[in-house]
């Protein structure tokens, strides 16, 4: 699978109201168009909230692993954008950045009184590495343990784990935020490094 782009994000850039879309919002969605994601990861717009700012843009991203011949979804994230050139009060900024993600994680984990600083550290220590401009983040992190009874679809025990967060921007270069967060994303789906491949019977890894 090749990595996908998001060629074309800016075009598609626009609100309900038809107003003009204001430059510094066209030009974040200009840096969010030449993103490229890890191959494991499928990225692409969807429809953005219209209610929350006057101008957003919105993508999915999807992690799938082969569950003999079938692709099972692992892990999917949303990163939407809100704009408001008037600036808003709890942002302290015009553009603010939310992030969710949901994935199934080792069961081990739930157990873990860590787990949840540790998978909040993956945003922080990631906008920080990709030298994403950011204040005034907030979110949460919550585990779900489930088990399945009678005729439902195994596994019988799974862990999720769930991520909400949100952060102000403090340029128009929100590919670096969005790597960011496809970061956070492959950190939850237990993917490994990029460009590393975990042994198994398929070959060697790398």
């Amino acid at each position: 699978m090749e990595p996908h782009s998001l060629a074309g994000a800016g075009e598609r850039g626009s609100d309900a109201q038809g107003q003009d879309v204001p430059a510094p919002f066209r030009a974040a969605l200009e840096a969010l168009a030449g993103v490229r994601a890890r191959p494991e990861i499928e990225l692409e717009p969807i429809p953005a909230p219209q209610r929350l700012a006057p101008f957003a843009h919105a993508l999915a991203a999807h992690v799938t692993e082969l569950d003999g011949d079938e692709e099972v979804e692992v892990a999917s994230a949303r990163f939407i954008v809100l704009h408001d050139p008037e600036g808003h009060d709890a942002w302290h900024g015009t553009t603010r950045c939310v992030g969710y993600l949901s994935a199934s994680t080792d069961e081990e984990l739930v157990d873990d009184a860590m787990f949840s600083e540790v998978a909040w550290s993956w945003l922080t220590d990631a906008l920080d590495e990709a030298g994403a401009d950011h204040s005034a983040v907030g979110g949460t992190v919550t585990r779900t343990a489930s088990t399945r009874f009678g005729e439902l679809a195994s596994p019988e025990h799974s862990v999720d784990v769930e991520i909400r967060a949100s952060w102000t921007a403090g340029d128009t270069a929100l590919d670096r935020h969005l790597l960011a967060w496809l970061e956070v994303l492959g950190n939850a789906a237990g993917l490994p490094p990029p460009g590393v491949r975990l042994l198994g019977a398929g070959g060697e890894g790398r």
